[in-house]
């Protein structure tokens, strides 16, 4: 409001007063008194208009993309690999392996790995089956290649002690990349992992949460249960409401189960899948042990990847379904208070066996004709199995679709 209107108008009305006095001293009965002119009236002044205040822009709705991969079992022939791959300088480079998917899982906005094995130090000694000890490099490999975190919960948790637990996730923090799935304190085993995702409609708050089947019978190290997450669904179930609690938009669980070698869901994996993908507080289901692909389902409107097979492993039976594996991409919007899957998608991936071992996105080394030492047969046919299993219980009518080569 403006105040000096209504001061003007005062000053006004006292002038007119005093003007009146002055000229009218009698009673007005002298004739030759002359009458006085009235005072002009005064204009009262508009109100100066309140500027109308800018809308305030609606914020675009959040979106971003979850990659999420296969086993990495870091059995001898990779390490034999990354030694040859290594630059002046170093002793091993597990990046070459991956670079194939590189530009796929640096796209994302949130990539999540999982790493199935203890590392161990920098010098060694490494070891593969059955007592695992990989390299640690291969964490640098894996940063590089864009994963932004990585699951550890699996049946290799212990197989180190608590010395490999503890090296493994100083490793995994010196490379920048969240973990969740194993601790090494009980205060870190009561955090739920949450990584911040950017979008342009301002950051994503995404909890990711990890749990196997078991340890291969080891028990846990010193009796500290607490150091890998075991499946256990009222925990599992608990765990996910803490996570929405502290502030999760989306919450990500990943579940070390299944049968080896087998690409059928198990009794566990059939049971357990829809009581947790029907909580409120879970938002997608990443699947892994199995070694081979598994199918991907959409249950109640929500996806269970029920295994992805292996991304990084040179088994004794290479030319098998173990050297397939898959790679997941799933669109989150925001929409009606929360965020749903606005589009699921699957890559069919290769390891090969013969060297230069690496990962091969199977369409597109198919359409460059940039097999490696794989034939296109033998692609042809890990494609067209790995989408014959993975849309075997109805993803397409759902929506999923395999990813194709630009």
């Amino acid at each position: 409001m403006n105040s000096r209107t209504p001061r003007l108008v005062a000053a006004l009305a006292v002038a007119g007063i005093l003007t009146a006095t002055a000229c009218g001293g009698d009673d007005g009965d002298d004739p030759g008194a002359a009458p006085s002119s009235p005072a002009a009236p005064s204009t009262p002044q508009s109100p100066t208009p309140t500027p109308t205040p800018t809308p305030t822009p609606t914020p675009d709705p959040r979106t971003f993309t979850l990659v999420a991969t296969g086993d990495v079992l870091l059995h001898e022939r990779l390490w034999t690999q990354a030694r040859n791959d290594a630059g002046p300088g170093e002793e091993m480079d597990f990046a070459p392996q991956l670079a194939n998917i590189a530009p796929i899982v640096q796209g994302a906005g949130l990539a999540v790995c999982h790493l199935e094995v203890p590392l161990a130090p920098a010098s060694g000694p490494y070891e593969g089956y059955p007592m695992f000890s990989g390299p640690p490099q291969v964490a640098t490999a894996l940063a590089e290649t864009g994963y932004d975190a990585c699951t550890t919960a699996s049946n290799h948790t212990f197989d180190q002690g608590a010395d490999g637990v503890d090296r493994t996730l100083a490793t995994l923090d010196a490379a920048g990349l969240a973990h969740a799935g194993s601790a090494r304190t009980p205060d870190e085993a009561q955090q739920i992992t949450h990584v911040e995702v950017a979008t342009d409609g301002g950051p994503v708050d995404v909890a990711l949460l990890s749990y196997t089947f078991g340890f291969n019978g080891i028990p846990a190290p010193d009796g500290e249960t607490w150091r890998g997450n075991e499946i256990d669904l009222d925990r599992i179930l608990a765990d996910a409401a803490t996570a929405r609690a502290e502030g999760a938009d989306v919450v990500v669980t990943a579940l070390h189960w299944g049968d080896e070698y087998v690409h059928e869901p198990n009794q566990l994996q059939s049971d357990l899948a829809p009581q947790l993908i029907a909580s409120p507080d879970i938002d997608l289901l990443l699947g892994h042990h199995a070694h081979v692909v598994q199918p991907i389902e959409n249950v109640g409107g929500e996806w269970v990847v029920y295994g992805m097979g292996n991304l990084m492993a040179n088994h004794a039976e290479p030319e098998g379904p173990k050297a397939e594996g898959l790679l997941t991409r799933f669109t989150f919007a925001e929409q009606d208070g929360g965020f749903a899957v606005t589009n699921a998608e699957f890559l069919p991936l290769y390891q090969t066996y013969q060297p230069p071992v690496e990962v091969l996105d199977v369409p597109a080394a198919l359409a460059s004709g940039d097999t490696g030492t794989a034939t296109a047969a033998r692609l042809r046919q890990a494609r067209d199995r790995t989408a014959e299993i993975v849309l075997s219980r109805g993803g397409a009518a759902a929506g999923l679709t395999m990813l194709e080569s630009p």
